[in-house]
């Protein structure tokens, strides 16, 4: 339903319907429908960060890169199952959310992300003494790429990719990068 619809199609009375359920039965599995976005969120997700444990580069710098092409790859392959995974943040130390709000497959991105900044900083190819910091950054960069691809202006892929490796790379120059 969101993938043809839109977050705003989707409705737990519309779903049990597709299911051949009654809404009531469907509580029994969801208790609301933010319950039920929350569980696709965590789902879509894991696949993000299977998809960045799966870089297995020795080079951290082309971790880096290869984290951020495959967010915005995600986003631009799935963009309304995208919509619904921006609604599980990370857990960062003192963010103050609460611990049951988070999903864990966030957190996992989120930390495989920051570890190839960590080992990049280690091996001295990156200035930066934050990496929790860069690695916000680095995923605003990526989120902002990925925002602007999703607006429907209808780019060259050429273009596209362009702005991906463009954005990276000037962020990581930021952050002491030379290549």
């Amino acid at each position: 339903m969101i993938i043809t619809g839109g977050l705003e199609a989707l409705s737990l009375r519309r779903l049990a319907r597709q299911l051949g359920v009654t809404a009531p039965a469907l509580y029994g599995y969801v208790k609301s429908k933010q319950d039920l976005l929350g569980a696709i969120a965590e789902t879509e997700i894991g696949r993000l960060a299977a998809g960045f444990a799966e870089v297995d580069d020795a080079d951290p710098i082309d971790r880096i890169r290869a984290h951020s092409r495959a967010y915005i790859t995600y986003a631009r392959e799935n963009p309304e199952l995208f919509q619904v995974m921006l609604l599980a943040p990370p857990a960062l130390p003192d963010s103050g959310l609460p611990e049951e709000s988070v999903a864990p497959s966030t957190t996992m991105a989120f930390a495989t992300a920051a570890g190839a900044i960590t080992d990049a900083i280690a091996a001295g190819a990156l200035t930066a003494t934050d990496p929790q910091m860069m690695a916000l950054m680095l995923w605003s960069g990526a989120h902002g790429v990925a925002t602007v691809l999703q607006l429907g202006f209808d780019l060259p892929v050429e273009l596209e990719d362009a702005m991906i490796d463009e954005m990276t790379d000037r962020l990581l120059a930021g952050y002491g990068y030379r290549p």
